[in-house]
């Protein structure tokens, strides 16, 4: 494996890193993934485990992106080949799955790996490796932020609004528009819920209360019975949840039976349609904050509709924000590879991702942008309501 320095000088000038502090010059990045007529991308997504909701979608979006760039002659005259693992939204078997993509399929970068727990589990293997790791599909923050004393941590990447960021001006926002009283959280014990959880915390300390009710379960439960009944009992009227898809309908579902109606609202991990799809009566009201419109295939405009409807076409499914989001995390890649050059180099691609060049999605999503000292492009929210079945937005302009 061949190791550049990102201090080398870049052909023609471009993309200098003036300004940066020293130790981003020590960064290595690798070539491996790269010939003359192709690049090489892996992904680890959930196809079989609790959030395959999640995966399948997302892996459907990032096929559909490749498709249509190859079909255009790919990018600079090069192929993109995406290689998929499955997870299960187990660690461990993301740590096996990263380490084939890496030693054995050779990618280039890790594109849109998916959990929080999972690529945790598996980070440091690529950053180790010199693999940039791009968009995970979690908002957590060990996926953007950097530590000064830890170059490789520039090859870290995210587009997608930060759990703990995004639910604290939600949460903030509707505890003071609703006059809340007793908060509580109920969170999935792992990274993403906790993630979740300092949104909560930090909401609440900004309005001045204090929580009611803080409970969490563990990742894969189906009985939340016990947490609802507790929250019933201290009076909570408002509902942070740490959740998913299927425990976002089983926790609203469980409260629904016991009379328990408190404001509910959720992170962009629920801002999805098969909760309203699922849930039905039981998440009608519910909350929660978004990175994205939803795409509906008889409401969206222009190249979303067109994308909405090719998606349909291909897959024989509704179009919804996982695979918006899939496709998303191609089309970025693909901006910043064509940026950086025919002569594509690991060190180069580094540099034009980190050059302040803008990539505008066709959903109308808030422009993506990065540079030497901000990896994170997403800061403004969409905050969302389950209306007669469907996701509506309300405010667009949430931020912290």
């Amino acid at each position: 494996m061949k190791w550049f320095s990102l201090g080398a000088a870049l052909s023609a000038g471009a993309f200098a890193l003036a300004g940066a502090p020293a130790w981003a010059q020590q960064v290595k990045v690798t070539n491996q993934g790269i010939s003359d007529g192709e690049i090489v991308l892996g992904t680890h997504q959930d196809l079989s485990g609790p959030i395959k909701s999640w995966g399948v979608p997302v892996t459907n979006g990032m096929k559909l992106a490749v498709e249509e760039i190859n079909a255009q002659g790919g990018i600079n005259g090069r192929k993109l080949k995406l290689i998929v693992e499955d997870s299960g939204y187990d660690p461990k078997r993301a740590v096996l799955a990263t380490q084939k993509l890496v030693e054995k399929d050779k990618i280039f970068a890790m594109l849109a790996p998916m959990g929080s727990p999972t690529v945790l589990a598996a980070q440091d293997i690529l950053l180790e490796a010199g693999i940039p790791q791009l968009f995970p599909v979690t908002s957590a923050e060990f996926t953007y932020k950097m530590d000064p004393g830890k170059p490789q941590e520039r090859l870290k990447f995210n587009n997608v609004p930060p759990y703990t960021d995004s639910v604290r001006a939600g949460a903030r926002h509707l505890m003071q528009e609703k006059g809340i009283k007793k908060p509580c959280a109920m969170y999935q014990d792992d990274e993403f819920g906790k993630n979740v959880l300092d949104g909560f915390t930090q909401a609440v300390a900004d309005v001045k209360l204090k929580p009611a009710v803080v409970t969490s379960y563990k990742r894969g439960a189906s009985d939340f019975s016990s947490q609802v009944a507790k929250m019933k009992s201290e009076g909570c009227d408002f509902v942070v949840l740490g959740t998913i898809v299927r425990e976002t309908v089983g926790a609203m579902s469980d409260a629904r039976k016991i009379g328990f109606s408190p404001l509910w609202f959720g992170s962009t991990a629920a801002n999805v349609v098969e909760v309203p799809a699922l849930g039905k009566d039981a998440v009608e009201g519910f909350f929660a904050v978004g990175g994205m419109e939803i795409p509906y295939r008889d409401t969206a405009k222009g190249k979303a509709k067109e994308w909405a409807e090719l998606y349909h076409k291909t897959y024989g499914m509704e179009p919804n924000t996982q695979a918006a989001l899939g496709y998303n995390e191609v089309m970025t890649f693909a901006h910043y590879v064509r940026l950086a050059g025919k002569d594509l180099t690991g060190q180069k691609f580094l540099a034009a991702m980190e050059s302040g060049d803008v990539f505008q999605d066709i959903f109308n999503s808030p422009p993506v942008k990065f540079s030497p000292t901000n990896h994170l492009s997403a800061t403004v929210f969409l905050l969302q309501q389950v209306k007669d079945g469907r996701w509506v937005v309300l405010k667009r302009d949430l931020t912290n």
